[in-house]
């Protein structure tokens, strides 16, 4: 699947670059809580997943009151 194909926003996750999204849905990661039930790291280890994105995704999550598995 080419990135131009993937959505710019996917569920109830922030607006996200496309090569992030990319990852996360070839993951299985579509909502806040599945992202929730990873590590800042292991979400960062994934590829087409940067720092831009992590920042974006924990503030989401903080929204929530919902915080990356193991507290990073």
């Amino acid at each position: 699947m080419s990135t131009r194909d993937i959505p710019a926003q996917i569920g109830d996750l922030p607006p996200l670059n496309r090569p992030a999204n990319s990852a996360l849905l070839q993951a299985g990661i579509t909502t806040l809580a599945q992202a929730a039930d990873h590590s800042a790291r292991d979400l960062l280890a994934m590829h087409g997943v940067g720092p831009k994105a992590i920042r974006l995704l924990d503030a989401a999550l903080a929204d929530r009151g919902l915080s990356f598995a193991g507290g990073s």
